[in-house]
C-alpha cells in the first residue's frame, strides 16, 4: 500500500477541494436557475442534483470529522508523519476518483438517501455546497494536528464499518471531484440545449409574423 507524507497529503487535499471551491464561486453563483436545472439527458442528473448529492454525503461527514478531530485532540493525539491508507478506504477512493477525461471510471447507483430530485431553489444548494467546501478547508487545516491513522470515521451507509480519518478525507473529495466534473458536464450541455430552444422559439415568433 504506497504511503503518504501526511502535511503533503493535506496539501494535497486542499488544492483540490480550493479548486473546486473556486468553481462554485466564480462559475456557478450567479447561474441562472434554467441551466443549473437542466438535465443533459432523460435519467441523467442536473448540475444542482449533482451538487444535492454531495451536500447530502457532507451533511453526514464533515460533523463526524469534526466531532472526531475533536476528540482527538482533547486526547492529545500527536499528528503522524505518515499516512498509510486503509485496504478499503484505498479501494472507495480508487473507485470515486475521475478518469484522466472527467467522466466516471465505474458508473454506480446513488445510495438510497443520496439521491436527490431535480426540485427545490439551486441557489441554495449553491450556497450549501460553498459552505461546505469552506468548512472543509477549515477541517483540513486542523487536521494537520491530528492522528490520520488512529481516528476513525463510520461510513455513512454502513455504520459499522469505520474508515481511518485519512481515508475519509481522500474519498470524500475524490467523490466531490467525481461528481463536480459531471456537474461541468451537465452544464455544458444545459447552455447548448437551451441555447438552440431560443433559437427555435425564435425561428418560430419570425414565422408567426412572417419573416
Amino acid at each position: 500500500m504506497k504511503t503518504h507524507n501526511t502535511q503533503e497529503l493535506i496539501e494535497l487535499l486542499e488544492e483540490q477541494t480550493e479548486s473546486i471551491l473556486n468553481i462554485a464561486v466564480q462559475q456557478w453563483q450567479m447561474m441562472p436557475s434554467p441551466v443549473f436545472k437542466q438535465q443533459p439527458s432523460q435519467g441523467s442528473w442536473s448540475a444542482m442534483q449533482c451538487l444535492g448529492h454531495l451536500n447530502a454525503y457532507g451533511r453526514y461527514y464533515l460533523p463526524a470529522i469534526e466531532r472526531a478531530i475533536d476528540m482527538a485532540r482533547l486526547k492529545h493525539q500527536p499528528a503522524a508523519e505518515i499516512f498509510t491508507p486503509g485496504w478499503l478506504g484505498n479501494y472507495f477512493t480508487k473507485l470515486m476518483l475521475p478518469g484522466e477525461n472527467g467522466t466516471a471510471v465505474k458508473k454506480m447507483k446513488a445510495p438510497k438517501g443520496y439521491t436527490i430530485t431535480n426540485e427545490g431553489n439551486s441557489d441554495e444548494i449553491i450556497a450549501t455546497f460553498i459552505n461546505q467546501q469552506e468548512t472543509l478547508l477549515l477541517l483540513l487545516q486542523q487536521a494537520r494536528y491530528v492522528n490520520l491513522n488512529k481516528i476513525r470515521i463510520p461510513v455513512s451507509i454502513a455504520k459499522f464499518i469505520k474508515l481511518k480519518l485519512g481515508d475519509v478525507f481522500m474519498f470524500l473529495i475524490a467523490h466531490n471531484l467525481r461528481h463536480v466534473k459531471q456537474a461541468e458536464r451537465a452544464v455544458n450541455t444545459a447552455m447548448n440545449i437551451l441555447i438552440k430552444k431560443d433559437e427555435r422559439d425564435l425561428n418560430q415568433v419570425l414565422a408567426n409574423v412572417g419573416l
